[in-house]
């Protein structure tokens, strides 16, 4: 999280809105654990990583979602068998539970 506080508050004082995402658990492998972090401009700008990359375009849509959307923060679940991650050249399966939501702060 302290990757991207610099980002939010730099997007914040610009008088940009902000979305984050945020692991909040893991089944099976993952590239991230809880607690990492993807701020996410509304212009889409992104500071910080959630997956470590094999997910983070899909993230960057469902947070600008919220921030166009009815602003309600939402978890989203995004994952992959091993077999599957293998096929589509991943290092990894797993599944990952996400909270997006604004920063209304």
């Amino acid at each position: 999280m302290k990757d991207v506080l610099d980002d939010i508050e730099r997007w914040r004082a610009s008088g940009r809105r902000v979305a984050l995402a945020r692991v909040v658990g893991v089944e099976g492998s993952g590239p991230r654990g809880p607690g990492a972090a993807m701020a996410v401009s509304e212009d889409g700008e992104v500071a910080g990583s959630v997956s470590g990359g094999c997910v983070e375009g899909a993230v960057v849509t469902e947070a600008l979602d919220v921030l166009a959307g009815d602003r309600r923060a939402r978890l989203c679940t995004f994952g992959y068998s091993d077999d599957e991650a293998f096929a589509v050249g991943l290092t990894c399966g797993g599944t990952i539970h996400l909270l997006v939501e604004p920063l209304d702060w």
